[in-house]
């Protein structure tokens, strides 16, 4: 397996906290990597490393196949990112801001600033000062910076934060055509796990700096399963209904007033039916399908996954 990025029992104290545990990342060349967490989980923290803006408490990174280092110049060059909030210069255009970027990394073809302002849906703000930018256009902006150096690898902090749907939905299509024809490595943070489940070939699952699950979304869907979801008055008595009468055992309690009904032998006219009859309310009853939020939400909570 050939992997551009490695971690190695990769640990960060700050203040005699440790904020980062004993990580060990294995991301794939080629592929969209999201990285999943709450807050304040160590997200931020372990692409700071990567990206040699702090340095590990222990622990190694290993980066196109080199352990990254104090002198690993180099090594950064293959790479772009946005890290946490993206700054310019206010009080120059979109343009001069890549043209000073392509200065101090070293990267002469101009011809790219234009190719990744037209990527990124900036190619008309020619005479607009970066201060006058809203913020998904400095969101947009950030990653146009990252990009424009052509990197092998790519490393993006909530990258799509301030855009509204249509803007993340072109980015969505940026990322994966960026990986796909161009043939970049992404690691990507989002909070927004419906986006995530479009886009990423694998997901890795951060919570208190541990990391806790490293998965392929490939996987994951092989995992997912259709259930039934019903929403009533009276829970209790409905549960005993699914039990005793339905001889239905795989299903959960997720609320006061919903149950998930894992366990497909009877249908959804027969539970319905079932539960009429008994004088059970149905606010609602649908057929869904297990969704990557689900999965995660899971993993926070210590649970599996019903197969």
């Amino acid at each position: 397996m050939s992997y551009i990025l490695k971690t190695n029992q990769l640990t960060k104290v700050f203040e005699g906290k440790e904020v980062v545990s004993e990580v060990n990342m294995h991301v794939k060349q080629g592929e969209i990597y999201g990285f999943l967490g709450p807050n304040g989980a160590g997200k931020t923290t372990i692409m700071k490393m990567i990206t040699n803006l702090i340095k590990p408490t222990s622990g190694d990174i290993e980066i196109f196949g080199q352990k990254l280092t104090n002198t690993s110049y180099e090594v950064l060059k293959r790479m772009g990112t946005i890290i946490e909030y993206p700054i310019f210069y206010e009080k120059l255009t979109a343009r001069e801001n890549l043209y000073l970027h392509c200065e101090y990394m070293g990267y002469y073809d101009k011809k790219s600033i234009d190719h990744a302002l037209d990527l990124v849906k900036l190619n008309n703000v020619d005479d607009k000062k970066v201060k006058d930018f809203s913020l998904g256009m400095k969101q947009r902006l950030g990653i146009a910076r990252a990009i424009t150096t052509k990197p092998e690898l790519l490393i993006l902090d909530e990258p799509i934060n301030g855009l509204d749907p249509i803007g993340i939905k072109e980015l969505r299509e940026l990322f994966k055509m960026l990986c796909k024809e161009y043939g970049i490595t992404l690691l990507v943070s989002s909070h927004i796990l419906a986006e995530m489940e479009q886009m990423a070939d694998t997901i890795g699952v951060i919570q208190n700096g541990k990391l806790i699950k490293e998965v392929s979304m490939k996987s994951i869907k092989g995992e997912q399963t259709d259930f039934i979801e019903v929403k009533v008055q009276n829970i209790k008595k409905a549960a005993f209904i699914l039990d005793n009468q339905l001889g239905l055992k795989n299903y959960k309690i997720v609320s006061d007033q919903t149950i998930r009904i894992y366990e497909m032998t009877a249908t959804q006219q027969e539970i319905s039916k079932a539960l009429i009859m008994n004088d059970i309310e149905i606010e609602s009853i649908n057929k869904k399908h297990s969704s990557l939020e689900e999965y995660f939400m899971n993993l926070m909570n210590g649970e599996g996954i019903h197969a």
